[in-house]
């Protein structure tokens, strides 16, 4: 789940890519400085949403922008569209690798595939993959203990609610938003024990457009609400903007948001008021981490693991709103962070 300039692709390399220009049917998105000998070039292949998402790829583009301005590196970003095939992606990460680009970034479990077929064809490029895991041997691994944070979500969720009513919204029926779910549904039941978890996906399997599409996230909230839902937490990037925006409009209720501090987003800041908090998944500092190792000629590779424990994820505290229930919250992270508390990955 800003700040970058927007230009057409050549036709040529967007009908590869199903990124478009005129004859091709869609956009491209890319922000590139210019090259001199010796300067960094980095890569980034954005999930569905790309920056301006407000949440998950909003919070790579943070630690891309960080490396861009420490390193003054050259940057080029191209984001996925809905429907586009398997060898979109992997094109998009073909086209970054052949271009000089190293690290290339890719955000999002959907370029596992695509990044398992191309990494091994250019040895000499180090690869990214936030969300899932890739075997290949120039590849770091940047993954989440998503449901560690989401369970801290649902131990607040359980204590702002009025009647113990709360609800879910995940983007897509997949098992990486099922750990958000099954991470929210423990700390809520583990909390309250006779609270009422409702739980509802936007999309399933291969159709992506369930993390962006803020019209499915809204009708999801108000259908909750309607049930008696006073705190709805939405993992659906680009949608949850939808459902934080039908919460508004319901006196007494909470959103929680996802990814990024979404009460700070200037998108969404008008809605802060009643964002509870936002189970920060800090994607920005593993994309930097391995931008940084690159840099240094000391490529990290592998599963690179951001629990709890290490500030991989977290909640945040704009609005002060946890304040009364910040003592609860600390003694379920100490559980989690020393074993008390093992954290369900499936409901």
């Amino acid at each position: 789940m800003r700040r970058v300039s927007k230009i057409t692709a050549a036709c040529a390399v967007t009908a590869a890519l199903a990124l478009t220009a005129t004859a091709c049917g869609e956009s491209s998105e890319e922000s590139t400085t210019s090259s001199s000998k010796g300067q960094m070039k980095i890569g980034m292949a954005y999930d569905v949403g790309g920056r301006g998402d407000n949440s998950f790829n909003d919070s790579a583009a943070r630690g891309l922008d960080k490396a861009k301005a420490e390193f003054k590196a050259q940057t080029k970003e191209l984001t996925a569209k809905n429907g586009e095939t398997p060898a979109d992606r992997e094109q998009r990460l073909q086209s970054l690798a052949e271009g000089g680009y190293n690290p290339v970034i890719a955000i999002g479990f959907a370029y596992k595939d695509a990044v398992d077929k191309i990494a091994p064809k250019y040895p000499k490029v180090n690869f990214g993959l936030v969300d899932s895991v890739s075997d290949a041997k120039n590849v770091a691994s940047i993954v989440f203990t998503e449901e560690q944070g989401s369970y801290l979500a649902g131990v607040a969720a359980a204590l702002k609610s009025k009647d113990g009513q709360v609800g879910f919204i995940g983007g897509v029926d997949l098992p990486l938003i099922k750990k958000f779910a099954a991470g929210f549904q423990q700390g809520v039941l583990d909390t309250k024990p006779k609270a009422k978890v409702q739980i509802q996906y936007l999309s399933t399997g291969s159709d992506l457009s369930g993390f962006g599409s803020p019209d499915k996230g809204k009708a999801a909230a108000k259908g909750m609400l309607d049930k008696g839902a006073d705190v709805i937490f939405a993992a659906a990037g680009g949608s949850g903007a939808g459902s934080i925006e039908a919460v508004a409009g319901q006196k007494g209720a909470w959103s929680i948001g996802v990814d990024s501090d979404q009460a700070l987003d200037p998108a969404l800041s008008k809605y802060k008021d009643t964002i509870l908090t936002s189970v920060v998944k800090n994607v920005d500092a593993g994309v930097f981490d391995l931008i940084k190792s690159v840099k240094d000629g000391k490529a990290l590779t592998g599963v690179q693991t951001y629990s709890l424990a290490k500030g991989g994820v977290s909640l945040t505290t704009t609005g002060d709103h946890l304040s009364d229930i910040q003592a609860q919250l600390d003694e379920a992270k100490k559980k989690i962070v020393d074993g008390t508390i093992t954290v369900k990955t499936t409901t």
